[in-house]
Parts: structure tokens; C-alpha cells; sequence
């Protein structure tokens, strides 16, 4: 009886008796995996990226803004603006059962900001202290804004990563002051980085207590109220209910502004970012569904060209089958020899495609880093490793069982007789 080891003998030097062959054969797989790995680990970078981007706005966060409204109900001929208030946020926080937290924020970029070594641009956010429970806003030195704060109209600043450095520049900003429009401000934080790549735009934010905005540096404007806000920012009570609480929070609006909650152009300033997660999330299931798919396809064709190789390995060794079984050989040890044989260039191929991608991941996030914004640098994805573990198997045992049983199937004196 042939042993293991004879078996393997054989199909090495089948193999080998092929080589340019047989290593066409297998960079077809190689490439078909390695493609599939990329394409999969490309769209998962992209859905991780742009899910990592909208969190650093904040978990589960809608965000509204003021609009306009028809002057007149149901009619489009005329059209009047409104202005979001501080009365609403509280109205939204104390009549929306749906609505888990809510912030009321001042938005300007008017405002000149100063320390006595340099001067800094950036918006100056008028806030209450809750934001960092809504917002994302990690601190590194001192604190945020708290209720004293806001109740007893202090004058403290919270500065953002960037503008800390351009206002101090090589120096701590913690107990130092800073003017805005000349009033000076002490500083009581400093923020943590927020955000991956080049944007500063978050990080050149500075913030003070609304009380404090609301008094000094009001928005501006024919017919506002004094307690106007640029935004009101909600999280839903749970993630899924973002539909029900943005309904309960534009009923509380209209109510309030007196106009239907249903007008078309009332909410248009107005950014889910759960929805557009969601939105973003099936973009890229789909695409990673078309290019599973392609990748697939191609270890398909691959399989294809295994299963050719075998076979016209089988009709070019049809005398040796022959012989070796009328010396004893058992269809079984002939099945099995031809069944090893695709199932190791199928399987050698697929570990070549699997790391040749993984390095190729590797080399890619080395170069870039996390400094692309909305795109994480392609990495291995488990289940997209699984699913061409699995297509390889299948490839595999179709390409060998195939030329493989035509080969055991041969008669000893009809493949004797073939020249």
C-alpha cells in the first residue's frame, strides 16, 4: 500500500513537471483572493472612516437649525424666517419623552480672540455644560463649563487643542487669559485633538458659558428674540427612535413658531447624523456585497482553469493511471492523489493571495497613517478572510474531485492501450 508520504512525492513532482503551468494557474487564484481581500478591506476602510468621522461630532446626535416658513399657511408665495431660542431647547428638553438630552449653542466667527502673545481666529461657541455630554469633546487639562458658570455669568473660556497652540504658542494657556473683543476671559481647559487629518476646524473652536454669549455677544438681526440660538443639538432617548424624537421635537418647533410641523421647507437645516450613518452603512454593505461578488467570480474562473490543468494532467498521464493500476494501485489511491493535487494548488495559491493583501494592507497604513479624513487605511476584515477561506475550500474540492474521479474511473487496459 502507498504510503502519505509516496502520495505527496507524487503530486510535488506532478507539479513541478509543470511549472509554468502550474504557477499561471495558481496566480490566478492568488489574484482572484488578493483582489477580493482588497476590494472588501477598501470599502470597510471607507465605512469605518466616515463612521469614525461622524463620531467625532458625537454619539447619536441630531443637530436643527433655524429656517423659514410660508408667511402665510399652505401658500408658498411668501416665505418668513425663525429663529431657534433658548426657550425651545428647554421646551424640547421638558416636553419630547423621545429626546434623551439637548443643547443650545451660539455659533459666531466675528469675534477677535487675543492673549498677550498672539491673536487667533475660530468660532466662538456659546454653550451650556451639558455639550460634552452631547457633543464629542475630549479635555486634557482643566475642565469644561459647569452650571456655576453658566448661572453666575463667569468669565471663563475653554480653548480647543489648536487654538490653545495659537494663542500660547510653546506655552501652558491653563489660568492664563484671553480677551474676546477686548473683555478678558480666564482660561479653565484646554480640549484633547478632535478629529483625524488636517481639519482644525473643531480644534479652533473656543467656548464660553451661553449666559455670557447671550449678554455680550448676542446673534444679530431684524426681528430676532433675545434669546436666539444658532442650534439646538438632541440625541434620541434610544438610537433607533431618531424618527420619533425628531417628530415630537418639530411638533414642539411649530408649536412654537406657528407653522404646520409637516411644511416641506420648515426642517431643511436640519442633519441626522444616525440617518445618515445608516444611509452610509447600506452604501457600503452594497458595495461590499458587488465586490464579494467580483472576487468570487474570479476564484470561480481560477477553479475553472484548476480543474482544465487537472483534467489535461489526467489525459497527458492516462498510461501512467493505467500502469500503476495494473500493478496494484486502488482507484481510491488514484482519487485521492489527483484530489491532493488541486487541493494543494488551490490552497498554496490561496495563502499567497491572503498574505501577498494583508502586506500590501500593511505597507498602505504605514504610508497614510489615520491622517485621510472619512478613510481608515484598508485592514484584514475577518468575515472577508472567512468567506475566501470558504470560496477556496469550495474551489478546491471541485477542482480536484472533478479530474480526479476521471481519473480513477479509468480501466488499466484501456489506459494502457492509449498512446
Amino acid at each position: 500500500m502507498q504510503s502519505l508520504g509516496d502520495t505527496f512525492g507524487q503530486v510535488f513532482r506532478a507539479i513541478w513537471a509543470n511549472k509554468l503551468r502550474s504557477f499561471l494557474t495558481m496566480f490566478g487564484i492568488a489574484w482572484g483572493v488578493g483582489s477580493m481581500l482588497l476590494l472588501i478591506s477598501v470599502g470597510e476602510g471607507f465605512r469605518s472612516g466616515n463612521r469614525r468621522q461622524l463620531a467625532s461630532f458625537g454619539n447619536d446626535l441630531i443637530m436643527m437649525w433655524g429656517g423659514t416658513v410660508p408667511a402665510v399657511s399652505n401658500q408658498h408665495t411668501g416665505m418668513r424666517p425663525y429663529n431657534l431660542t433658548l426657550s425651545d431647547a428647554e421646551a424640547i428638553r421638558t416636553q419630547a419623552p423621545d429626546v434623551r438630552a439637548a443643547v443650545a449653542l451660539i455659533n459666531r466667527d466675528d469675534i477677535k480672540q487675543q492673549s498677550q502673545y498672539q491673536t487667533a481666529g475660530g468660532d466662538v461657541i456659546g454653550t451650556e455644560p451639558n455639550y460634552v455630554d452631547i457633543r464629542f469633546l475630549p479635555m486634557t487639562e482643566g475642565r469644561f463649563l459647569n452650571a456655576d458658570d453658566l448661572q453666575s455669568r463667569n468669565h471663563v473660556i475653554v480653548l480647543g487643542q489648536k487654538s490653545a497652540q495659537l494663542l500660547f504658542p510653546g506655552r501652558p494657556a491653563m489660568n492664563e487669559i484671553v480677551t474676546l473683543n477686548g473683555t478678558r476671559f480666564l482660561v479653565v481647559g484646554v480640549a484633547g485633538k478632535n478629529g483625524h487629518g488636517n481639519n482644525d476646524s473643531e480644534n479652533q473652536k473656543v467656548y464660553i458659558p451661553l449666559s455670557v454669549m447671550l449678554e455680550m455677544f448676542p446673534l444679530k438681526g431684524q426681528n430676532i428674540p433675545l434669546d436666539s440660538v444658532t442650534s439646538i443639538q438632541y440625541q434620541p432617548r434610544i438610537r433607533g427612535d431618531n424618527l420619533i424624537a425628531k417628530k415630537q421635537v418639530h411638533q414642539i418647533i411649530a408649536r412654537r413658531h406657528g407653522f404646520d410641523p409637516d411644511a416641506p421647507e420648515a426642517f431643511v437645516n436640519e442633519w441626522d447624523t444616525i440617518r445618515t450613518e445608516q444611509m452610509v452603512g447600506k452604501i457600503f454593505t452594497a458595495m461590499d456585497v458587488f465586490l464579494g461578488g467580483v472576487g468570487i467570480v474570479t476564484l470561480a474562473l481560477g477553479a475553472v482553469g484548476i480543474i482544465n490543468i487537472m483534467l489535461v494532467s489526467v489525459s497527458e498521464r492516462t498510461r501512467e493511471i493505467g500502469l500503476r493500476k495494473a500493478i496494484g494501485a486502488t482507484s481510491r489511491s488514484i482519487l485521492f492523489q489527483f484530489f491532493l493535487e488541486g487541493l494543494i494548488l488551490t490552497g498554496v495559491s490561496g495563502l499567497f493571495g491572503i498574505g501577498g493583501a494583508a502586506l500590501f494592507m500593511y505597507l498602505l497604513n504605514a504610508a497614510i497613517g489615520q491622517n485621510v479624513q472619512g478613510f481608515d487605511p484598508p485592514r484584514l476584515v475577518p468575515w472577508s478572510a472567512a468567506l475566501a477561506i470558504v470560496a477556496l475550500s469550495v474551489s478546491g474540492i471541485v477542482a480536484g474531485i472533478y479530474p480526479a474521479g476521471k481519473a480513477a474511473a479509468l480501466e488499466p487496459v484501456e489506459a494502457l492501450r492509449r498512446e
